[in-house]
């Protein structure tokens, strides 16, 4: 009896550290290549960046689409010092492809409903992406 108690006790044990391992490789993405941990805030601006906020409709990582690239428009954003955030809340003006402004004007009903957090989640996520 004592034996079978052990021999259970030691599989709870296994599977339970099983459990542990398989949830830390989901906390890792493969970027560039490498495995990189991710932060929460990484995760749920992918999350809502593929999901919710419908970005990649338009958006993709390296090229031009419907809109232009996250590594295009983090690029001019670094480089002019420019407020993602600030303009998907429609509080600063568009400063890559401003022509295509008007289609991406239809999504900003959907971004209204986003909080800060959210909206800086995305940011953060476009920011990593494009610098790997």
């Amino acid at each position: 009896m004592k034996h079978i108690f052990i021999v259970l006790l030691s599989i709870v044990f296994v599977a339970t550290s099983c459990q542990s391992e398989k949830k830390e490789e989901k906390e890792k993405i493969v970027i560039g290549g490498k495995k990189k941990t991710v932060s929460p805030e990484f995760e749920l601006g992918e999350k809502l960046f593929k999901g919710k906020g419908n970005c990649y409709s338009c958006h993709r990582m390296n090229k031009k689409s419907v809109g232009p690239s996250v590594a295009d428009i983090m690029k001019i954003y670094k480089e002019q010092n420019g407020d993602v955030v600030g303009f998907l809340r429609q509080k600063k003006d568009p400063i890559v492809d401003p022509e295509n402004y008007a289609v991406m004007k239809t999504n900003f009903a959907r971004l209204q409903k986003f909080t800060d957090e959210e909206l800086q989640a995305i940011a953060f996520y476009m920011n990593e992406v494009s610098s790997k």
